[in-house]
């Protein structure tokens, strides 16, 4: 099935993934940290709300309000650029470090904003990188509970309405983090991600196509269960 072109529901969270090719996109500290930077920079000229993120060799997440349409390939574009170009100089390498374009779904967000940002906290244990999240530098763990603080972070209304005080919020957050994730909901998250399709109930799905107005949903999926990922749909990344 043809992936949707990515689209973008006023102040909606998007889940974000950009995946690299079969060489590691960070080699050692200063790439990360670097990455960080252009990422920080380049979300606030485009008025891009950053809750959570993930860094690993081989594929980047994050958790984001676009302020307009734009937003997102505004800032990953800058990122690109920027680190990119740094990067191959720095280890004297040539080319691209990305498959393909980033991808990018509309998530309903009192159903699936904490679990995007539990599923990107924790990608580093699911990819067997470390034991614990916080075991993990580059994450958006640390932030989330309190030992770190993300200045280019924006924490979202549902973020803060885990306690009352910022102690309550890191302590709810950890515990959420601990909890076994849902496989069905996570391969709903990443499948939504990866091929363009927003995620969210019935209702809101309608809600998003008509606030876009536009299709914002396979047609096929619209009235019956989806099938089984054909061979040819894009690799799941955890």
């Amino acid at each position: 099935m043809t992936r949707l072109a990515r689209h973008y529901v006023p102040e909606q969270p998007q889940h974000v993934i950009l995946q690299g090719l079969t060489g590691p996109a960070f080699l050692d500290e200063g790439d990360y940290l670097y990455f960080l930077a252009c990422l920080a920079d380049a979300a606030r000229v485009a008025d891009l709300a950053i809750h959570a993120w993930v860094l690993m060799p081989d594929a980047i997440q994050f958790l984001v309000t676009p302020s307009y349409e734009s937003s997102v390939a505004m800032a990953l574009q800058a990122v690109g650029r920027r680190y990119v170009e740094t990067f191959n100089r720095r280890h004297g390498r040539r080319g691209t470090m990305w498959r393909g374009e980033y991808r990018a779904t509309v998530i309903e967000p009192e159903r699936y904003f904490l679990l995007a940002s539990q599923v990107i906290d924790h990608a580093p244990v699911r990819r067997r990188l470390v034991a614990e999240p916080g075991h993990y530098r580059w994450s958006s763990y640390t932030h989330h509970i309190g030992l770190r603080v993300d200045r280019f972070i924006k924490d979202h209304p549902l973020y803060r309405a885990l306690g009352n005080t910022a102690l309550e919020r890191h302590h709810a957050y950890r515990e959420r983090v601990a909890q076994p994730l849902d496989e069905r909901e996570v391969d709903k998250l990443m499948q939504s991600t990866l091929e363009g399709w927003v995620l969210g109930s019935a209702a809101y799905c309608e809600w998003a196509a008509q606030t876009a107005n536009r299709r914002l949903m396979p047609l096929l999926l619209r009235d019956r269960p989806r099938k089984a990922r054909s061979k040819n749909a894009p690799a799941q990344v955890n």
